[in-house]
């Protein structure tokens, strides 16, 4: 099965080929067709599996329809480093699509990533400390958000994160997509 089977834009088929994706990757095969359908989904896989593809893609389809201009997809992340691998990862796939992006994450001034809420970009990658920041400001309103990930969850609740994941929380939407994805599951974190 590649990925034709799973009728992306031709737009986002592109960053497809243009990163070289043929086959796609055992949770990317699992996790893609129910985020599609916009299920909740919860995936387990190991680092280098292909688990951002597999959330990417879906969010990157879903997005091309309906409003621009507004963040429409958050994913939470526990390091900069991985915000900022998710995010080049968001706009290689999506290049084509217009769709906009912007990394989140303290250490760095604030302006740009204001700038970017203002700007109104439709997928935003943060670290939950400094997205907590902008909640406080105001910068970033969340009113429009469809699709919540939390990425490497087993992660994030083992560094402390879990109250400011749980302080975001109360601020979004309740009707939403929510998918987690993880390289493990320990029971606390189910």
């Amino acid at each position: 099965m590649g990925f034709s089977a799973f009728d992306f834009d031709p737009k986002i088929a592109a960053g497809i080929r243009a990163l070289g994706y043929c086959v796609p990757t055992p949770i990317q095969r699992q996790a893609m067709a129910p985020i599609l359908q916009g299920r909740d989904v919860m995936g387990l896989a190991q680092t280098g599996t292909g688990k951002t593809a597999a959330f990417a893609l879906p969010i990157l389809q879903r997005l091309l329809s309906g409003p621009r201009g507004v963040t429409r997809a958050l994913i939470l992340a526990p390091t900069r480093e991985l915000a900022d691998q998710i995010q080049a990862s968001f706009r290689s796939l999506g290049r084509q699509t217009g769709l906009r992006s912007l990394a989140v994450y303290g250490g760095v001034g604030a302006g740009a990533q204001v700038g970017g809420f203002r700007s109104g970009d439709e997928i935003v990658v943060a670290c939950p400390g400094r997205l907590l920041d902008h909640l406080r400001q105001g910068a970033f309103k969340p009113s429009g958000l469809e699709v919540l990930v939390i990425d490497e969850a087993d992660r994030m609740f083992d560094m402390g994160f879990l109250p400011d994941i749980r302080r975001i929380l109360k601020h979004l939407p309740a009707h939403r997509q929510t998918l987690l994805f993880s390289a493990t599951m320990p029971d606390d974190i189910r």
